[in-house]
């Protein structure tokens, strides 16, 4: 008999107000929703890509007319201003629009070419399968952009999808999966909700993980995923840095990376968390970017677009970005803006630090808050090597008129995406490949075919060009005469010398 757990609660961080409670679902509950899932998976992928696509579209003209409705629950349950809730929605149908128009020839079988004379006498064929089902686990800071960006690539490659959220924001994946179920769809998306135990059993019951969110749990992730043999992609922590050249257009560069790092009270993995300032505009450059900052609006929105920086979505999130900061000022940093938290709410003021090196907590350690450590170097090499000087890789920008200069530092950078003059640009390139080096992860989300691909398992398919043959020359039993020409034949092919045909 399945336990009963107590149900959580989803608080609006504005407030403390609780906005709605969801279960808490048990282990078996899990396994019991992926068994039902996978009894539907087959018809699904019976539909072929375009049967498929025009049940996504449906799909995504739901989500466009509820598109307020959702907007609203993210704003609720994760304390972000209204104009960052709007975009959720758009940014996931774009994605679906992308991808529902290229599946049918993202997933058509392929015609290879043979090797070599090995393979020549054979047709091959190169066929991509669902795996049956793919589990999506996501954290709580884009509670409808994270999962989009996973669970429509999954659908349209033919899998089942069983979606576990944070259980600080389930309600907006609790929204994406009523949509399905209204628009009539086959049962093959599922959300369950609940904490650890949950995600752990998503793990134990699916084919294929996708997970998103802290470094630590990726790692639980993986391990797990290696127990069973099965296949994962981790999208994890960053601490990414942007690089001021003395020639940057401090009216492009000041205004990118106060955003950069402070969209969604920077909880968001490719915030900007460590900026890197050539010395020659680098007063010129604090005083701006502390400008801008102290003019940004925090507090409550009442939906009026009236507000810049919403509240820390946890209490936890809130507690490690103070005690970064506490521990900068200790060490002899300074806040040039900001620096406390603030209420009623989980609010902390967004802050400029300077003065900061990489003894402290605030430039070795994922933040995930409303800050910008701000470091002057005598040039871009010193930039470059304090950049690389993290555990982590996940997107870097760089700021600076000589674009052609901007690449050659982009392609020293270790990270798995770097923006020229733009920050977060990449996230919405569905066309280039969204992943990690070093702690940021293994594996991509997007990059065009390969997004949809990944939630497949290829197969190689061969067929002979002609049927003469009644025993291949390589078939039991083994005869001298026979091994040695077809030796003789593999050193002739195998051979890119005259002398060695010569002699053969």
């Amino acid at each position: 008999m399945t336990a009963t757990l107590p149900g959580i609660e989803v608080r609006n961080p504005v407030d403390g107000t609780v906005v709605g409670t969801v279960a808490n679902q048990a282990p078996e509950v899990v396994a019991d929703t992926a068994r039902a899932l996978r009894r539907h998976q087959p018809a699904w992928e019976a539909l072929g890509p375009d049967g498929r696509a025009t049940w996504l579209r449906r799909y995504r003209d739901w989500l466009l007319d509820n598109a307020e409705r959702i907007a609203d629950v993210v704003a609720a349950e994760s304390g972000k201003p209204r104009a960052e809730a709007v975009v959720e929605v758009p940014a996931i149908c774009e994605v679906l629009n992308y991808y529902a128009d290229n599946a049918a020839t993202f997933l058509a079988d392929e015609r290879v070419k043979p090797s070599g004379v090995l393979s020549l006498a054979k047709k091959l064929t190169l066929v991509r399968q669902p795996y049956q089902l793919v589990g999506v686990i996501t954290p709580w800071n884009f509670p409808v952009i994270t999962p989009g960006f996973d669970v429509v690539p999954a659908l349209l490659a033919g899998a089942a999808v069983l979606l576990k959220p944070s259980e600080v924001t389930p309600l907006s994946a609790l929204e994406m999966a009523r949509g399905w179920r209204e628009i009539g769809a086959p049962e093959v998306f599922a959300v369950v909700t609940g904490a650890g135990d949950t995600g752990q059993a998503l793990v134990d019951n699916v084919d294929y993980v996708q997970f998103t969110g802290s470094t630590r749990t990726g790692q639980r992730v993986a391990h797990r995923a290696v127990d069973r043999m099965i296949p994962y992609s981790l999208e994890l922590g960053g601490k990414d840095p942007a690089i001021v050249l003395a020639d940057a257009d401090l009216d492009r560069a000041v205004p990118g990376i106060a955003w950069g790092a402070l969209f969604n009270a920077g909880q968001a993995c490719v915030s900007v968390e460590r900026v890197y300032v050539e010395a020659p505009i680098y007063d010129e450059f604090v005083a701006r970017l502390t400008e801008v900052v102290g003019k940004l609006r925090q507090g409550a929105d009442a939906g009026g677009f009236t507000v810049d920086v919403g509240a820390m979505t946890t209490e936890a999130q809130r507690d490690i970005v103070v005690r970064h900061v506490d521990d900068a000022l200790t060490r002899g940093a300074k806040a040039t803006v900001g620096g406390k938290p603030t209420g009623p709410g989980l609010f902390l003021e967004p802050t400029v630090l300077i003065d900061v090196d990489h003894s402290m907590s605030c430039m070795r350690e994922e933040t995930f808050g409303p800050t910008i450590p701000v470091v002057k170097v005598a040039d871009a090499a010193e930039a470059v090597r304090l950049a690389n000087d993290s555990a982590y890789g996940l997107s870097a920008t760089v700021w600076t008129r000589d674009i052609a200069r901007g690449v050659q530092i982009a392609r020293r950078l270790e990270a798995g995406a770097v923006n020229i003059n733009d920050a977060a640009a990449n996230l919405f390139a569905t066309t280039l490949p969204h992943g990690g080096w070093k702690s940021s992860g293994t594996g991509a989300r997007l990059g065009g075919a390969h997004g949809l691909r990944k939630y497949t398992r290829a197969k190689a398919i061969t067929v002979p060009r002609v049927s003469a043959l009644k025993r291949e020359p390589l078939w039991f039993p083994y005869t001298a005469r026979r091994i040695r020409f077809v030796q003789k034949a593999f050193q002739f092919i195998a051979a890119h010398d005259v002398r060695r045909w010569v002699r053969l």
